[in-house]
C-alpha cells in the first residue's frame, strides 16, 4: 500500500518524471478540499526556471532523490499557463486533468458542472494561505460588481470614478491627508569580541662577552753577584713549583622589569550606509468634462 504524501516532505524537494529525467524542485503544494490530501505541486520549468508549471500527484511516490511522479518532463512543459498565486478554479483543474490525459476527481469538476470551484493552496513552509482575491470576471466574491471595473462597490478605500457607491473619503472641501514613511537611522552599541591580553615566556640564545685572564709560566734569568760567586757553588738537583691561575667566565641570571604592557581601547567613527524600503502616498486626480463626456486624469 502506497504511503500518502505529506506536504511537508514535498516542499523543496526534487520532481522526477516517470522516465527519471529532474524536472525541477517543488515550490508550491495544492491540497484537495475533499480528502485535504497534496493533489497539486508547481515546479520551475524553463530556461532559467522563469515558468512555473503545476505538476499532478496521481500516482506519486516518494524517494531517496525526490518525488517521482507519473508524467512526463515535456508534458510538464507544454501545460497551460496557470496562475500560481491564486488558487486553482475548477476550470483550470479540469484543463489541467485533460491535459495530462489523467481521470479528474468530482473536486476538480468546473463551476457549471457542480463541482468545487478551487482548491486549497499551501505555499512554501507548508502554511495555508488566506481566501484569495477575486479575479477580473470571477463572479461569486462577497460585494463585487461587474466583473474588473474600477470602483467595485463595496470595497472600502478603492480607487474608482468619483461618486461610485462604496467610496469612502473625507467631505467636499475637507482636506485629504498624504502620508509618508521616512527612515531614521541611530546606532547601538553591540559586542564584537573580545580581547585577550596574554603573558607567556619564550626562551633565547643570549651572548655576552667578558675578559678573562689566566697565567702563564716564564724564565726569568739575572747574573750571580760578587758575594754569591765567593761562596762557591753546589752541583746537584733541584726544583721549584709555581702554581697557575686563570679567569673562568661564570654566569648567572637576574630578574628585572623592563615595561608594563596594558589593554586600552579606542573610538573610530566611520560612515556606514543603512537602505530600506519606505511608502509613500501619492494623490491621483480624476476630471470629467461634462461637455465632451471625455474624462482628464493627472497624478500629484
Amino acid at each position: 500500500m502506497a504511503t500518502p504524501l505529506r506536504p511537508e516532505e514535498l516542499v523543496d524537494n526534487a520532481v522526477v518524471d516517470a522516465n527519471g529525467r529532474k524536472i525541477g524542485k517543488v515550490g508550491t503544494v495544492y491540497l484537495s478540499d475533499e480528502s485535504r490530501q497534496p493533489e497539486w505541486v508547481t515546479v520551475r520549468t524553463g530556461l532559467f526556471g522563469m515558468k512555473e508549471s503545476f505538476v499532478p500527484l496521481q500516482g506519486a511516490h516518494m524517494e531517496a532523490d525526490g518525488v517521482h511522479v507519473s508524467v512526463s518532463k515535456d508534458q510538464v512543459s507544454d501545460a497551460p499557463r496557470t496562475d500560481t498565486d491564486t488558487d486553482l478554479t475548477g476550470t483550470e483543474s479540469a484543463e489541467l486533468y485533460r491535459h495530462y490525459d489523467l481521470p479528474a476527481p468530482r473536486a476538480a469538476m468546473p463551476e457549471e458542472h457542480g463541482g468545487t470551484a478551487r482548491d486549497t493552496g499551501m505555499r512554501e513552509g507548508v502554511e495555508p494561505r488566506g481566501e484569495p482575491e477575486p479575479r477580473p470576471g470571477m463572479a461569486g466574491a462577497a460585494g463585487a460588481g461587474t466583473a474588473g471595473a474600477a470602483g467595485t462597490a463595496g470595497t472600502a478605500g478603492a480607487t474608482g470614478t468619483a461618486g461610485t457607491p462604496g467610496t469612502t473619503g473625507p467631505a467636499e472641501g475637507e482636506p485629504m491627508v498624504r502620508s509618508e514613511e521616512h527612515l531614521h537611522a541611530r546606532t547601538e552599541d553591540v559586542e564584537t569580541g573580545r580581547v585577550r591580553l596574554r603573558k607567556y615566556v619564550v626562551t633565547e640564545e643570549e651572548q655576552v662577552t667578558v675578559p678573562v685572564s689566566h697565567e702563564e709560566v716564564r724564565l726569568e734569568r739575572e747574573p750571580v753577584g760578587e758575594a754569591e760567586r765567593g761562596e762557591g757553588g753546589r752541583i746537584g738537583e733541584e726544583e721549584q713549583e709555581v702554581t697557575l691561575h686563570r679567569e673562568r667566565a661564570k654566569v648567572t641570571k637576574e630578574t628585572e622589569p623592563v615595561e608594563k604592557v596594558r589593554l586600552g581601547k579606542e573610538r573610530v567613527t566611520e560612515q556606514e550606509t543603512v537602505s530600506g524600503e519606505v511608502r509613500k502616498e501619492r494623490f491621483d486626480v480624476e476630471q470629467d468634462t461634462t461637455e465632451t463626456g471625455e474624462g482628464r486624469r493627472r497624478e500629484t
